[in-house]
C-alpha cells in the first residue's frame, strides 16, 4: 500500500494568543490565564511570569481576538498571530 498525503485547505487560518507582559497585577491575568487555558492556578501564574508566553495556540481567529481581550482588560498586553504556514505548503 502507498501512503498517501492529504492537505485540508481552510479558510480560517489558526492564530495564536501571545501574552507580551502581564502588567502589574500578575494575579489577575494568571486568573484569565486560568479561565482560558483549564491549567491550575499555579501554573497559570508561572506561564504569565514568563514571556513572551503562547497562552493559547491554533484556535480560531474570533477566539483569539477574546481571549487577547481578555488579557487587555486586566491590564495585560497580548497580541493575535497568524500561525505560520507550513514550510511544505510552500512554493
Amino acid at each position: 500500500m502507498a501512503d498517501e498525503c492529504f492537505l485540508l485547505v481552510c479558510d480560517d487560518v489558526p492564530h495564536d494568543v501571545v501574552l507580551t507582559d502581564p502588567g502589574v497585577r500578575v494575579l489577575d491575568v494568571a486568573q484569565v490565564v486560568r479561565r482560558l487555558t483549564g491549567l491550575s492556578l499555579w501554573r497559570s501564574k508561572v506561564l504569565a511570569t514568563q514571556v513572551p508566553a503562547l497562552v493559547l495556540g491554533g484556535v480560531p481567529q474570533e477566539d483569539a481576538a477574546a481571549a487577547a481581550l481578555a488579557l487587555r482588560e486586566v491590564r495585560a498586553q497580548a497580541e493575535t498571530r497568524e500561525q505560520p504556514e507550513p514550510e511544505f505548503l510552500k512554493y
